[in-house]
């Protein structure tokens, strides 16, 4: 197929060079999608249907038989070899069931190694002598070593899952989901599924999917394209919000005022005080003729815009043409016959260029948060029944700033000029928005992102107990409501398919004390995996238990606080053992990754090392966010863990 498309020839079929440039890039994008990828398999299951799809089921009428897989494949006559797992005819290899077996005869699973095909595994669905059974080669698959980035799970979907991933694109699904539920896969596969149903569409509108930091990105990066999509944009909320350079830091109170849903009523109050009633007539000189528009009349105009509430800049662009309407309407009414030309001409006069000026002046937004955060009086006056005198004080700078460009804006800051932006100037929105990690998010933050999504849909992934901010979100429908779709569906996974169950147990003692209703996550891994807490004296014997861990197959992470990475990380070097940051792509000679807890949400590797939980908690403003720290770095190892201290560890895991 690739070949295909390599050889095809365009010299003759367009019309011009636009279209044969445009068709040259399509052709590319087409090549570059149908690339092999290594130890990769193009089928991991079969169907064996009873009767053909659609057709009569009569009796005696012949079944039909699909391989299932990432993508289609066809033969060199145009014929399906392949079937892909989007297509409805696949969607009984993740439903079907004994109880239900939808028509399908035998469902069978093909195991791989290195990319050879060494096992398959068959179901007879409709076969009432046969009993269920888990299947051996769906657990080794859920169980096979974290190596290198995030892998698809289009093998493994299972049937909770399958339902959110084939949802439909006009509802927005949040996903409550505890560590190793496959929160974010599910996302992930969604956004595919949703490009496969709703291509033409959301080719014109656009995707997007938002992750907490560039280390995750770049952790799921390889995910869509090995399911043959390649125009999904990702992106961090920092990203979005990139209207000034970010080099500044906030206090956790200063951000969590600065993140709260009452700033935006501040800043629209703030926007709409630019505009001035008018207290002057407009006059405006055509030839010998001079017509005027009185200033109640303009009054008049100037409220009905504002009672419109539309976007700053959308009536101010409006206004000359209102004022220059009057002037056409007196015209008509002195016997002329003005038409669009003269309006036009009319909005562009130096008069009522000079009054819209005055009435209704442009708004930089930048340079409007500059001044709200750096004058007291602006803000009393905005703010009035909305932040009291502490909170106020709490946001203003101390030091009075030249400009906005040497300003040390922080990323709060940034939030707040993406919304007075908005408030000018309607943002774009896309066809649809992934979110993860969600519960991380401010209100003024989830308002960014629902920007981005006014006329389209949203995936909203996160685990409530896992919010390590001071301003983490308490609720989803509080959440939804600020993201604009508080008619979202909330859908939860318990079952999990990452970490252990020795493991998962341990780190679910926190959850009584950091979401206390939340079901902790039931994990359906028959191996409970390895598990030690193990007291240690120094650095060194930290380093001896990386050692351990990485005899094994697969990736190992050393995860600690933040303030203690500089210390373990001259420890490795002493020892000989090389490492990588969070994000880099692990290697035969470095599986070894040093990860820094703020750092360690939605990672995951084989075994983790947890270096001194009561550092991990004493390293956030508060004992709250400090314990769901600690249960995110707990959760990060899928066959093993082994948590070394030398200080007493919290209380709260018993």
């Amino acid at each position: 197929m690739r070949e295909d498309a390599e050889n095809l020839d365009i010299s003759d079929v367009t019309a011009n060079w636009v279209n044969a440039a445009v068709l040259a890039r399509q052709i590319d994008e087409r090549i570059k999608a149908l690339a092999d990828l290594s130890h990769t398999p193009l089928f991991f299951g079969r169907l064996d249907y009873l009767h053909a799809p659609g057709a009569d089921r009569a009796e005696g009428a012949e079944g039909e038989q699909f391989y299932i897989g990432r993508r289609h494949v066809h033969d060199a006559e145009g014929d399906p070899m392949v079937i892909d797992w989007r297509a409805p005819v696949s969607q009984p290899f993740y439903r079907a069931s004994k109880k239900d077996p939808m028509d399908v005869g035998l469902r069978r699973r093909f195991g791989y190694t290195g990319g050879e095909l060494t096992a398959y595994e068959d179901e007879h669905l409709s076969d009432p002598a046969e009993a269920a059974t888990t299947s051996r080669l769906l657990q080794q698959e859920i169980e096979r070593p974290r190596v290198g980035p995030m892998r698809d799970i289009v093998a493994t979907i299972q049937p909770e899952q399958d339902e959110i991933v084939r949802s439909g694109l006009n509802g927005t699904v949040c996903v409550q989901g505890g560590p190793g539920t496959g929160k974010t896969a599910v996302g992930l596969h969604r956004v595919a599924y949703l490009l496969y149903a709703h291509r033409e569409r959301l080719a014109r509108s656009g995707t997007l999917v938002i992750g907490p930091n560039s280390s995750f990105l770049h952790y799921i990066e390889q995910v869509l394209p090995a399911l043959g999509e390649l125009e999904v944009r990702q992106a961090t909320v920092d990203d979005l919000v990139a209207h000034v350079e970010v080099r500044g830091t906030d206090s956790a109170a200063a951000a969590v005022v600065k993140g709260d849903a009452r700033m935006a009523e501040v800043l629209r109050r703030a926007v709409r005080a630019h505009v001035t009633l008018p207290t002057e007539a407009v006059v405006v000189v055509r030839g010998s003729r001079r017509w005027r528009v009185p200033a109640h009349e303009l009054e008049e105009i100037v409220r009905e815009l504002l009672d419109r509430d539309i976007r700053y800049g959308a009536a101010r662009e409006a206004l000359p043409q209102r004022i220059a309407h009057a002037v056409l309407v007196r015209m008509e009414r002195a016997g002329e016959a003005p038409d669009d030309r003269v309006q036009d001409a009319v909005a562009r006069n130096a008069a009522v260029k000079a009054a819209v000026k005055a009435i209704w002046p442009p708004v930089e937004p930048a340079r409007l948060v500059l001044r709200l955060l750096t004058d007291a009086d602006f803000l009393a006056e905005h703010a009035t029944g909305l932040l009291d005198e502490d909170e106020r004080k709490e946001i203003l700078w101390a030091k009075p700033v030249r400009s906005v460009r040497t300003a040390r804006w922080s990323p709060a800051d940034a939030v707040l000029i993406d919304e007075a932006t908005d408030l000018v100037q309607r943002t774009h929105s896309l066809g649809h928005v992934v979110l993860d990690e969600a519960q991380d998010l401010s209100p003024m933050q989830y308002r960014a992102v629902g920007r981005r999504c006014t006329t389209g849909s949203a995936t909203v992934l996160g685990d409530l107990a896992q919010g390590t901010t001071p301003w983490a979100t308490r609720s989803w429908q509080e959440a939804l409501a600020h993201l604009g779709k508080p008619e979202a569906v909330v859908e939860e996974l318990t079952a999990g398919f990452r970490v252990p169950t020795d493991v998962i147990a341990y780190a679910s003692r926190l959850l009584p004390h950091i979401a206390p209703g939340l079901a902790p996550v039931a994990s359906v891994r028959e191996n409970p995996g390895f598990f030690e807490v193990r007291p240690v004296t120094d650095t060194a014997e930290v380093v001896s238990a990386c050692a351990e861990s990485l005899r094994h197959e697969g990736s190992t992470g050393l995860i600690a606080a933040d303030a203690r990475i500089p210390v373990l990380a001259e420890a490795l070097t002493a020892a000989g053992l090389g490492f990588l940051g969070p994000g880099e792509e692990t290697t035969r000679e470095t599986r070894l990754t040093l990860v820094p807890a703020s750092l360690a949400k939605g990672l995951e590797y084989d075994y983790v090392v947890l270096d001194e939980p009561r550092a991990v908690v004493d390293g956030e403003p508060d004992e709250r966010t400090g314990l769901r720290r600690l249960y995110v770095a707990l959760t990060r190892a899928v066959s093993g863990l082994t948590v070394t201290h030398t200080a007493p560890l919290p209380d709260h895991l018993g």
